[in-house]
């Protein structure tokens, strides 16, 4: 959702009355909660809806690790305090992970497991009832290897038992007056290396320091997405025009050289969530 806008408002609106009270009614049924808390757009409404119904019987937990980017753990945590979430921020260290770090298609199910374990541990050391965590009815149409870790361990995922869509969360944290309401997707930053390619915590800083340098440059949706030697920067195709001006694109090139890759490419097909995944093929049952 490049510019950030919603269709249909008041179709939204109507759609998302009956939804907005079952999912309050599935929070309020569970007791207790630990929130699995990124601050990313579903997880900050689902924190805030499971506040709302339990109060301080909910606890935000957000993964501490080096493939989060600072900006967006200090993000969360402001947003949390503003919620009045307890939060509680836990150490993770996928890299020591071998299965993790050799970064095969089904990376985010070792990540994922990790978390849950963690998050189940927490919930049951403190007598709360159920790990939760921000899935929504849209991502049943993306490559989420993640979610085997979800039922796994039995976690819940209330926005897509509600059958709430990205759009209509997107709908109703605005109209909660959420700040997250139109921020960009933000994966990790291992998403920005192709499969089958090591992930290593010097790969992870450079990524973040280049997308940190676009944003600084008024980008706000993009990804640097690493090929070794090679940055392959995805930006809006609206975006396009201004990244390729002459004076723009040798501060951009000069910059990622700096931070140690030998070139610098624009992808000219713009930016896509997820276009790692297009190099995947896929088995007619979905599974790699």
């Amino acid at each position: 959702m490049d510019n950030m806008t919603l269709p249909h408002d008041l179709e939204l609106s109507r759609i998302t009355s009956d939804k907005l009270a079952a999912l309050k009614t599935i929070l309020k049924e569970m007791n207790s909660a630990v929130v699995a808390y990124s601050g990313g757009v579903d997880s900050a409404f689902l924190l805030k809806a499971a506040v709302d119904e339990l109060g301080d019987r909910v606890l935000a937990v957000t993964a501490d690790s080096k493939t989060i980017p600072r900006a967006e753990l200090e993000a969360a945590t402001r947003l949390a305090r503003l919620l009045g979430a307890r939060h509680l921020i836990v150490n993770t260290n996928e890299l020591s992970d071998p299965q993790f770090a050799a970064n095969q298609p089904d990376r985010c199910y070792h990540c994922k497991k990790a978390l849950f374990a963690t998050l189940t541990k927490i919930a049951r050391d403190k007598q709360i009832d159920y790990v939760i965590e921000g899935s929504n009815l849209s991502d049943l149409s993306d490559y989420r290897p993640g979610m085997k870790a979800v039922d796994q361990f039995r976690v819940r995922s209330p926005l897509k038992e509600a059958g709430l869509t990205k759009d209509e969360i997107r709908f109703l944290s605005r109209e909660a007056g959420l700040p997250t309401w139109d921020k960009p997707a933000a994966p990790c930053l291992s998403s920005r290396i192709p499969y089958g390619s090591k992930i290593t915590e010097e790969r992870l800083r450079r990524i973040e320091a280049a997308e940190a340098f676009l944003h600084e440059l008024g980008f706000r949706v993009l990804r640097v997405r690493d090929h070794g030697p090679v940055a392959r920067i995805e930006v809006p195709k609206a975006d396009l025009p201004r990244m390729l001006t002459d004076d723009l694109s040798q501060r951009v090139g000069e910059k990622l050289r700096e931070l140690g890759f030998q070139y610098v490419t624009v992808d000219l097909s713009g930016f896509r969530s997820g276009s790692l995944n297009e190099a995947l093929v896929r088995k007619p049952d979905g599974q790699e």
